[in-house]
């Protein structure tokens, strides 16, 4: 069984509360992101999208310089364990309809972020390694032997 921390991307990139939505927007732009965690120091305290700042903010015409990621961001984080399985996760992804979530260890410290694209691609890296492996000529029959193996 294969685990989250095995696909989930490491090098994320936060934000913190008390930055301002402007900031938080360059770091989407410059990484293509649409979502970024807020954490207080290691802690996970919420999570921002492009469309929290859209309709949460820029909306209600608000200046994105003057407003802090932590009166718009959804501080309802739905996360999971390093540990956790990835069929557990994307059980759980399909639930709450997300399509990102962040990654945590046991002590609560953000280590990680998965998505349902690094899901697919680990995917297909795992459905490509399969077909080289059914690609490759097997050893030629011989007799006294069983599908190239020896009995």
């Amino acid at each position: 069984m294969q685990s989250i921390s095995e696909i989930m991307t490491q090098d994320v990139t936060v934000v913190a509360p008390t930055d301002n939505l402007q900031q938080a927007a360059q770091l989407m732009r410059e990484r293509d992101i649409g979502a970024l965690p807020v954490c207080d120091g290691t802690r996970l305290v919420g999570m921002i999208t492009d469309r929290d700042i859209t309709i949460r903010a820029v909306a209600d015409g608000k200046s994105p310089g003057d407003v802090q990621v932590s009166e718009v961001m959804s501080d309802q984080v739905f996360w999971c364990y390093e540990d956790q399985s990835v069929e557990e996760v994307l059980q759980e992804m399909g639930n709450e309809q997300i399509r990102r979530i962040p990654v945590v260890s046991r002590d609560k410290r953000l280590v990680g972020v998965v998505s349902l694209g690094d899901m697919a691609v680990r995917e297909a890296a795992d459905m490509n390694e399969t077909l080289e492996e059914i690609s490759q000529p097997s050893v030629s029959r011989r007799p006294g032997t069983e599908a190239g193996r020896p009995h």
